[in-house]
């Protein structure tokens, strides 16, 4: 846990404190003409927002179909304790980003002067100006959805050690795809998208120590 923590930690530091996240979204900014000429394309609007989302809830539907046919196949008892960890891990970093987003004020690049809109750039924790209404796009709510499925790599991982690691690059693949496309679109910096790969990894990791442990591993 403490070594990803750090990272993201001292990475959010960098891309706020020292200008990180200005320096990417400029030129990001200027690659596409000095406007967010993808915010409304096809591919990453419609294809990777709107079709990923719902991508995002078939899969966690047929995870759950699996999970109540569990019963019918003793001889697949052992993948209970797993399923069920999944289940809830893969909702857990998302809606714990979904919540941290209502309070901690960060507008996204599009909102910001810098980048045509009306607010001026805010760092995260300082004081936002009276009369622009709360911001709330940090940490990054799309690329959660992604994210949301690390927890593949404990919950497969309980299973066979080296599916948890496919499971793990499955999940930071569409996690990355989900999160540089709404920075091509302009509605996030690159320091939400690692809050949001942190928060799904932390909840996963504690949940993981709830839901997977053997007895022994408890009482050791």
């Amino acid at each position: 846990m403490w070594g990803p923590l750090c990272a993201a930690v001292a990475a959010i530091a960098l891309l706020q404190g020292l200008g990180g996240d200005l320096w990417v979204a400029d030129h990001l900014y200027a690659a596409e003409g000095g406007r967010w000429a993808l915010e409304h394309h096809w591919i990453t609007e419609t294809l990777v927002h709107q079709w990923g989302k719902r991508l995002d809830i078939v899969a966690w539907l047929l995870l759950a179909m699996v999970r109540v046919s569990l019963p019918r196949h003793p001889a697949a008892r052992a993948w209970a304790r797993p399923l069920n960890y999944l289940l809830v891990a893969t909702l857990a970093g998302p809606l714990l980003v979904s919540w941290m987003k209502s309070w901690t004020d960060v507008d996204c690049p599009w909102d910001l002067v810098r980048y045509g809109g009306l607010h001026p750039y805010v760092e995260l924790f300082q004081h936002r100006p009276a009369g622009y209404g709360p911001g709330q796009c940090f940490p990054a709510g799309h690329s959660s959805a992604g994210y949301g499925w690390v927890a593949l790599f404990f919950g497969l991982g309980a299973i066979k050690p080296r599916w948890g690691w496919i499971g793990l690059a499955a999940g930071l693949s569409v996690g990355l795809l989900f999160g540089i496309s709404q920075q091509l679109r302009g509605a996030h910096f690159l320091s939400h998208d690692v809050a949001s790969v942190t928060v799904c990894w932390l909840a996963a990791w504690g949940l993981q120590r709830l839901m997977l442990r053997t007895s022994k591993e408890a009482r050791g």
